[in-house]
């Protein structure tokens, strides 16, 4: 356990940080896969659009890097267009 007040507080940041986080990165999987079980191409656009603004949000805040946003978005819309 650490000794100093501002390493305690530390910990207790960072535990409720990596809580937060992980609400987050579950609700984009979920967004995620939504657009992957849709079989119609008017439901998956619209899940679409929704799941690239949350992972443009993602990347904004640092939760996933920009790259791995971009990826993402790249692999979803060529699965809608194959719709």
């Amino acid at each position: 356990m650490p000794q100093h007040k501002s390493s305690i507080k530390r910990v207790r940041q960072d535990i409720k940080r990596r809580i937060h986080n992980r609400a987050l990165r579950s609700k984009m999987r979920t967004l995620i896969k939504n657009v992957q079980k849709s079989t119609d191409k008017e439901t998956a656009q619209q899940h679409l659009t929704s799941a690239v603004s949350y992972l443009d949000k993602m990347a904004v805040k640092g939760i996933i890097h920009k790259n791995n946003a971009a990826n993402k978005k790249s692999s979803l819309v060529k699965f809608v267009n194959n719709l």
